[in-house]
């Protein structure tokens, strides 16, 4: 436990951390770290907690009592019911999670000896949970709350019993079909069959491959326009974690499970080089499909897990068609802006919701009006929550924060848009930004220290006559690199302090001149 806490500790991310308000010392030490371009500190995560409260209540909702509720999968069912999902294979469903008071909520169990069910969701009266074995549908055919019906909708991949061997489902998509992500065995091998693979799950049970080269997934989810995205972990060939975009037909970096391709009519996977950079391989293989966005290891996160799509219309605030990142080791949501261009995936992590009471496995958002519901588990890692489970909600209270509301690559730098008016005089003074870049090694060992740092300069800060965008102009874009930008003494117009100072931005492609 004692390396465990360095480990976190070196990362900015102690364990059991409290969100009290830092002193006033701290809070302005944090800010000129972050100003001069350093990487965010466990103040600076400590200011931002502690104004968490003024945009967003943050609720611990009460589990089954005297059960170890290790919470895995959430799914939303008729009539404002919740269920969820344990690492242990109970299935429960609460009645009340939604109401003010939650000292009266129900909770029914809806199954029992799931075999750790990451991934779950409900349709035409049934439950599906992706077990590590199979898809499951689950139906309550006598009426009384718990299921009796189990049928296995699908079982076409490996599993050998090594505790590694994850298996992340989502919802379905708009044919129906589930998706899926396969973790390796022990996150290096690939001894059972399609291990380190994503497939699909036809309504009839059909499993379709779709993708290979996955390492360590965390969560799978959608975006708003459909496009199916995984986090996958720091390890080998993955130099820090990151939010990976599963095209059809794609190699997502990791040839360690290549063989499963013999397997299906599925094209040979690629065999990058080892101790090479993301773009050169890509460059090299068309199929090789880079990180719509890294998290970079330490700074943003250690752990990426659930991925949910904002697409409340508002009631969550104003992230519509932003994606929701669970975070384990730092019991953190990230928020991320993603942007498609020359037909990649990229764009923008921010940090956004702290201060949870576990490491957080699924995140789940009610789209229609605008909850969040996240869970999670301290068995196996250390977390920055310290409870060994959680079940929590959290809901906009209607003050939008001043913050960075996005950021979006330009040919020669990038525009930045605000979630209020800026204070002209202060945005368009280039003091206020500092910028520096870097990348990772791809190789076949374990992560990977940043490597190939820049410091462009920014050379130019032009504010828009509404005061919501500005445009930097930025000398030496870095194609391939992760851009890191912070923000200084910049207030909005109403003299609001932001939020967050910081971003980071992958720049897999710069986009052709208008």
């Amino acid at each position: 436990m004692k390396k465990l806490s360095l480990i976190l500790a070196l990362a900015g991310l102690a364990v059991g951390v409290s969100a009290a308000p830092a002193a006033p010392a701290k809070a302005a030490k944090a800010a000129k770290a972050a100003k001069s371009g350093k990487l965010a500190t466990v103040d600076s995560i400590r200011v931002a907690e502690a104004r968490q409260s003024d945009f967003y209540e943050r609720v611990e909702i009460p589990t089954p009592a005297g059960e170890v509720t290790e919470v895995s999968s959430i799914a939303l069912l008729p009539g404002k019911k919740v269920a969820i999902g344990t690492r242990r294979g109970d299935i429960w469903v609460a009645e009340g999670a939604y109401d003010a008071d939650l000292s009266k909520i129900k909770w029914t169990k809806y199954a029992s000896n799931q075999h750790e069910p990451l991934g779950m969701f409900w349709k035409e009266g049934s439950m599906y949970a992706m077990q590590r074995p199979e898809l499951t549908r689950l139906t309550d055919r006598d009426g009384d709350g718990r299921a009796d019906s189990f049928d296995t909708v699908s079982s076409q991949w490996g599993v050998s019993g090594d505790y590694h061997e994850y298996a992340f489902g989502s919802d379905p998509d708009k044919n129906g079909d589930v998706w899926m992500v396969l973790c390796l065995t022990g996150s290096f091998h690939a001894h059972a069959p399609w291990r380190g693979w994503a497939a699909k799950i036809t309504p009839e049970g059909k499993f379709i491959p779709v993708a290979s080269g996955i390492r360590s997934p965390g969560g799978i989810g959608a975006n708003d326009k459909g496009d199916f995205f995984y986090t996958d972990n720091q390890g080998v060939w993955n130099g820090s974690s990151s939010l990976k975009w599963l095209r059809a037909g794609s190699f997502q970096g990791n040839p360690t499970g290549n063989k499963s391709a013999a397997l299906a009519n599925f094209p040979t996977p690629p065999e990058p080089t080892s101790g090479s950079r993301t773009l050169a391989e890509r460059l090299k293989f068309p199929e090789y499909v880079p990180p719509a966005l890294i998290l970079p290891h330490g700074k943003v996160g250690n752990s990426p897990s659930g991925v949910a799509c904002d697409m409340s219309k508002g009631k969550f605030g104003p992230w519509e068609s932003h994606m929701l990142i669970g975070e384990q080791t730092a019991s953190q949501v990230q928020r991320a802006n993603l942007e498609v261009v020359n037909g990649l995936y990229q764009g923008a992590v921010f940090h956004f919701l702290g201060g949870f009471e576990a490491g957080l496995i699924p995140v789940r958002m009610d789209q229609e009006d605008g909850t969040l519901f996240v869970g999670g588990s301290n068995r196996g890692w250390g977390s920055r929550g310290s409870k060994t489970f959680t079940f929590e909600r959290v809901r906009f209270k209607g003050k939008v924060p001043f913050e960075m509301h996005a950021i979006s690559a330009r040919n020669d730098g990038f525009e930045v848009t605000f979630t209020h008016p800026v204070d002209a005089a202060a945005a368009a003074d280039v003091a206020n930004y500092s910028m520096d870049t870097f990348t990772y090694i791809y190789q076949s060992s374990y992560g990977s220290p940043e490597v190939d740092q820049t410091t462009p300069t920014i050379k130019s800060a032009t504010v828009s006559a509404d005061g919501l965008k500005v445009r930097l102009v930025v000398d030496a874009l870095v194609r391939g690199n992760v851009h890191h930008l912070v923000l200084g003494d910049i207030k909005s117009k109403a003299g609001e302090t932001l939020w967050h100072s910081e971003g980071w931005y992958t720049l897999n492609e710069i986009p052709a001149a208008k």
